[in-house]
C-alpha cells in the first residue's frame, strides 16, 4: 500500500506541528503533503495531509466524520497568504485599542476564515474583561463578524507552541487534544525533586507528561513495602532503604550493614508470614494502650438515655466576697 492509497481516512494539520484531525477521503484520491480544504465548525479550513489511515484513533466515532470539501488550488494558496497578511495588521489594530482602551488583557493571536466572513481574537486576561467596546471598534475597523476568546496559559502555550525541558517541541502543541489535571502530588509520587523550573512547564504550570506515568507508579507504590520500617526476613532482620521503579526492586540494609537490592517479585517470599500485610495496614499500626493504664483510669458510667455526663474538674476555692480591711 503506497501513500497515494484510498485510505479512508485523512489526518489533516491546519498548523505546522498542530493538532491532527481527521475527515474522510471520499470521493478523491490524495496523498500526504496534499493540502485540501474542509468544512468545519469555524468554517472552511485550509489544512494539509500529515497522515492517511485505514481505521480511525481510538476514541473517535467514525459517524461524526466528516469528508473533505475539496483538494487545495492555486488561488486557494494566495487567498491563505492574503488571510495571514490581513491577521497580521489585525492583531496591530487590536493592540492599540486595547492599549488606548486601557484593558488589562493580552492579544495572543487572530485567526482569519478562509472566506473572511469572521476574525477570531485570541486574549489572555487575570480575570473577567468589559470588552464591549473594543467589539465595537474592531467591527467599525474590519466590518466583518468579530469574536474575541479568552483563554488559559496552557492553551496560550498551545497555540504559539514552544520547546520543553526535554528539547522537543511541547505536547499540547503537538498532539495533546484536551488538558488532564495535573497535581504535585504527581511529582512527589514520582521521587521528583520539587523545583519549579524543573518541574514546571514553558506556560508557567505544571508539566503535562507528569500524568503519563502515573499509573505505573501507582501499581508500583501498591506492591512496595514501607521504606525506612525494618522487617523480620528469611535473611534475618533487615531496613528498607530506597525504592527503584525502572529495576522494580527495594533496596533494604541488613544488621550486618549490607545493601541488598531485592527484585519485588521475590519480596513477599523472603518475608516472613507474620510480617506480611499492605503497607496502608502497617502505616496505620499504633500501639493499644495496656490493661493496666485502662483500669486505673475507668470510663464514667453511661446515664439511662446512653448519654455519658460530663468529668467534673476540681472545683477552684469560692472568693470571699467581703471587703479586705486595709491597714491604716
Amino acid at each position: 500500500m503506497t501513500e497515494e492509497t484510498m485510505g479512508r481516512y485523512l489526518g489533516v494539520a491546519f498548523k505546522r506541528g498542530g493538532m491532527i484531525y481527521y475527515f474522510s477521503s471520499a470521493p478523491f484520491v490524495l496523498a500526504v503533503h496534499d493540502w485540501v480544504l474542509v468544512k468545519t465548525e469555524e468554517g472552511i479550513g485550509f489544512g494539509q495531509i500529515v497522515v492517511i489511515k485505514d481505521e480511525l484513533p481510538p476514541g473517535l466515532d467514525p459517524a461524526q466524520v466528516k469528508p473533505i470539501y475539496r483538494p487545495a488550488t492555486q488561488e486557494d494558496f494566495q487567498t491563505v497568504a492574503e488571510n495571514q497578511q490581513h491577521a497580521v495588521e489585525a492583531k496591530a489594530i487590536c493592540q492599540q485599542a486595547i492599549a488606548r482602551l486601557g484593558l488589562e488583557m493580552k492579544l495572543v493571536d487572530v485567526e482569519v476564515s478562509f472566506d473572511r466572513s469572521k476574525m477570531l481574537f485570541y486574549f489572555t486576561a487575570p480575570g473577567r474583561v468589559d470588552f464591549r467596546e473594543l467589539v465595537k471598534d474592531l467591527v467599525r475597523t474590519f466590518r466583518t463578524r468579530i469574536e474575541l476568546r479568552q483563554i488559559g496559559v496552557r492553551h496560550e502555550t498551545q497555540m504559539l507552541g514552544a520547546l520543553g525541558n526535554c528539547g522537543q517541541v511541547c505536547c499540547c502543541r503537538r498532539f495533546l487534544r484536551r488538558f488532564e489535571p495535573v497535581t504535585i502530588k504527581m511529582a512527589k509520587d514520582q521521587n521528583l525533586f520539587l523545583n519549579p523550573a524543573k518541574i514546571s512547564g514553558a506556560c508557567g504550570r505544571l508539566l503535562c507528561c507528569l500524568a503519563y506515568e502515573m499509573d505505573h507508579y501507582a501499581e508500583f507504590q501498591k506492591r512496595l513495602p514501607k521504606i525506612g520500617r525494618r522487617y523480620r526476613t528469611t535473611q534475618g532482620l533487615v531496613k528498607t532503604l530506597r525504592a527503584n521503579m525502572f529495576r522494580d526492586s527495594v533496596t533494604v540494609l541488613t544488621d550486618e550493614g549490607d545493601e541488598l537490592d531485592i527484585p519485588l517479585e521475590e519480596w513477599p517470599a523472603l518475608v516472613l508470614p507474620e510480617e506480611r500485610g499492605s503497607a496502608a495496614d502497617r502505616s496505620s499500626e499504633r500501639p493499644a494502650a495496656s490493661p493496666q493504664k485502662a483500669a486505673e483510669s475507668p470510663q464514667p458510667p453511661a446515664s439511662p438515655s446512653g448519654h455519658r455526663p460530663p468529668r467534673r474538674g476540681k472545683r477552684l476555692p469560692k472568693k470571699s466576697s467581703k471587703p479586705k480591711r486595709v491597714a491604716s
